[in-house]
């Protein structure tokens, strides 16, 4: 018995000492989980994306703050034309309101879909903040080129006054350069009136930031419809501010006996068959100018002179 015992004692220390070197072994090396029975469930997590679905035409409103106010009539047309044909080809970019849709992007879709008489449009439903909303109308503005710059400086201030970003960050979140974004701010610094006149294609936006350092308002309002009026370009309209820019000559007055001197031009006309012009100066002397308009006209007027010397 007590041989029994003890061949036991040691079979469960060889035991516990295994045990334990098993441990520190399997620390370091781990071994492969026993096959179970156990079925081991895996859950597929998957994010959906906004579907596109179709909503009433008459449940979709514009948003009331789209950097864009002006739209082409004649471009909505032919848009409106193509919709009857082949209809809304692109989604509208919404999100759910009260108790309607509000346009996020797509507005320029949403009005020649009207024209043309649609019922309802595709839209993706998705959920953004006011200023995720008038970021991504002005990108989206912005990309397809169809804001005036008037529309895309007003853009910007709103960026920058209403949701507090400087204009580096404005730059960034429309993918262009600060100088960009600053020069197109001083568009804003325009007589209203200039203003409206860009907007309304009259003005390019060239000849706009040209005129932007005349202060008066009507100065700058009389220029920019001269420009409207005798189609200048940019450089012409360059040239005419520099112009301005110059100190203005004194308009020196006639002398009073200068009538004395208009007649002898009228005389001298006469006889020599040219126009004579009689510069005078205060001192009494001054010069006599007389126009030709050929080399046999000079000849002309040569001989008449050396007749006087005969």
């Amino acid at each position: 018995m007590a041989v029994s015992k003890k061949t036991s004692s040691s079979k469960s220390s060889s035991k516990g000492l295994g045990k334990g070197l098993g441990r520190g072994i399997n620390a370091l090396i781990p071994e492969e989980p026993a096959e179970t029975n156990e079925k081991v469930i895996v859950k597929e997590v998957v994010v959906k994306e906004p579907a596109e679905t179709k909503v009433r035409l008459s449940q979709v409103e514009p948003n009331r703050e789209q950097p864009r106010k002006m739209f082409d009539e004649d471009a909505l047309i032919e848009l409106s034309e193509s919709i009857k044909q082949y209809g809304v080809l692109q989604p509208l970019l919404v999100q759910k309101k009260d108790n309607y849709y509000e346009i996020i992007a797509g507005e320029r879709r949403w009005r020649a879909a009207k024209l043309a008489g649609v019922k309802e449009v595709p839209v993706i439903i998705k959920d953004y903040s006011d200023q995720e909303v008038m970021e991504i109308a002005l990108i989206e503005n912005i990309q397809r080129e169809d804001l005036n710059p008037i529309e895309e400086a007003q853009a910007y201030q709103r960026l920058i006054k209403d949701y507090r970003l400087k204009q580096d960050e404005v730059a960034e979140k429309v993918s262009k350069s600060r100088a960009a974004i600053t020069n197109s701010l001083r568009l804003l610094k325009l007589d209203s009136r200039v203003q409206e006149m860009v907007m309304e294609g009259k003005l390019s936006n060239g000849h706009a930031r040209t005129i932007i350092g005349i202060e008066d308002g009507d100065k700058q309002y009389m220029i920019a419809q001269k420009i409207f009026d005798e189609k200048l370009s940019v450089r012409e309209v360059e040239k005419l501010m520099r112009d301005l820019d110059k100190p203005e000559k004194p308009v020196k007055q006639a002398p009073e006996n200068d009538f004395i001197y208009r007649d002898l031009e009228d005389k001298f006309s006469k006889i020599l068959g040219s126009q004579v012009a009689i510069k005078n100066k205060n001192n009494n002397k001054g010069k006599i100018e007389i126009e030709y308009y050929s080399q046999a006209e000079l000849e002309r007027i040569y001989e008449m002179l050396k007749k006087t010397q005969e």
